[in-house]
């Protein structure tokens, strides 16, 4: 799973990044509104947490946009404010919760992990699944019939990728910037690999027909 982090106190937002990442979620961060904005309209995310005083953009005009163009990427708001309205305006403005400053690392966690249940990106057990695959969160591992396909750490977030969006097109830059990241040296070309690897895996036990080239669009993973 992979979480936006939107925060402009340079130690909240190290100390979330920090605490994520431990739990085994990639994290993309930024510290100002108009970047935060940028990112989370990229598609490559399954969460995103945002403060509500920003610089540049706030929170609210960030979650405004974002709904306009029918995102609907699940957003946890963060803020200092405590009165019933703000809270209430930030919900009613699109956001899907939010926590108030200061909280519990528990409270933070289990918020995110109901976000992303709701959203039917997580399950109970961590295990997400399409055409008789699933990918284990927890183990980091896809599986067919229950026999693990031994997926490289690349492979694995690839996978899971294409199970969270199934049926709906993935583009070349789309899938990069979710696996390999932005600031990554790597080109593009290396999408076009992995999708190679990918279905040598899946092709002993008949699953490759699945992972679909749209041509001149993306990939789609999608039973045909």
């Amino acid at each position: 799973m992979k979480i936006l982090v939107v925060e402009d106190d340079h130690a909240l937002r190290e100390a979330i990044v920090s605490l994520l990442k431990e739990e085994n979620y990639f994290i993309d961060e930024a510290a100002v509104g108009d970047e935060g904005l940028y990112l989370a309209e990229q598609g490559i995310y399954d969460l995103m947490i945002l403060d509500i005083m920003l610089p540049e953009i706030n929170g609210l005009e960030i979650v405004k946009r974002i709904r306009s163009k029918g995102n609907t990427l699940p957003i946890l708001l963060l803020t200092a404010r405590d009165s019933v309205d703000d809270r209430v305006c930030g919900l009613e403005t699109g956001a899907d919760d939010y926590l108030v400053k200061p909280f519990a690392i528990q409270e933070l966690l289990a918020r995110i992990k109901a976000l992303l249940r709701r959203s039917g990106s997580l399950a109970n057990d961590g295990k997400i699944g399409y055409g008789g695959i699933w990918v284990d969160s927890k183990l980091r591992d896809g599986f067919i019939d229950n026999h693990p396909l031994g997926l490289t750490a690349k492979e694995y977030e690839l996978l899971e990728f294409l199970v969270l969006n199934k049926e709906q097109i993935l583009t070349r830059e789309q899938i990069f910037d979710r696996v390999w990241g932005f600031e990554s040296e790597t080109t593009i070309s290396v999408v076009d690999l992995y999708i190679h690897y990918l279905r040598k895996k899946l092709a002993p036990m008949g699953r490759e027909s699945l992972l679909q080239t749209v041509r001149g669009a993306g990939f789609m993973f999608k039973e045909k």
